[in-house]
């Protein structure tokens, strides 16, 4: 599957991303706003890259001005809404590509193909307490705040971490765009 705006290709992983991949998972910024710990060994992260190349539903996010992969985007399985035709959307971006609006734009993109293409009533999503940055992407994106869970992840150094949960619907989702 190949998604494009202006700046972005979203596309499935190969391969050839392993370099651009570990460049940005080693980073002590990006690994633990998510959960997880940073890369220490191209290894690490090619064990990884081949869960993603085997997943239809993530994505690398590439940066169409140097045809670098900077970062990921997918949805998975909502654990929390059984039954019902819903993704949760994860994400995470390079230290580089912060704060000029790349991550709300590759969001936008596949909400789209979230509702239009694989049909989806409703997507979630969730942030740390502490990720502000991640914040501003859901709620620029057009998700509505549902509420905090106290203590509810613990993450890759046992810290546990309280999250904020959003969702948008189909409806919403027209209705913004």
């Amino acid at each position: 599957m190949l998604l494009q705006t202006d700046r972005l290709i979203l596309r499935n992983f190969n391969i050839n991303d392993l370099d651009d991949f570990f460049e940005y998972a080693k980073a002590e910024e990006v690994g633990p706003n998510a959960g997880w710990a940073p890369h220490s060994t191209k290894e690490e992260t090619l064990n990884i890259l081949n869960m993603f190349i085997n997943d239809e539903l993530t994505f690398a996010i590439v940066y169409k001005e140097n045809n670098k992969v900077i970062g990921s985007i997918s949805f998975a399985k909502d654990k929390i809404r059984p039954g019902v035709n819903c993704k949760v959307l994860g994400y995470v971006l390079s230290k580089d590509y912060h704060n000029k609006g790349i991550m709300t734009e590759a969001v936008n993109e596949i909400l789209k193909y979230g509702f239009f293409v694989l049909d989806l009533s409703i997507i979630s999503v969730s942030h740390f307490t502490d990720n502000i940055k991640s914040k501003r992407v859901i709620e620029k994106s057009g998700f509505l705040y549902e509420g905090t869970m106290r203590k509810s992840l613990a993450i890759y150094d046992g810290t546990i971490k309280d999250r904020c949960f959003y969702s948008i619907t189909k409806e919403e989702f027209i209705n913004k765009v």
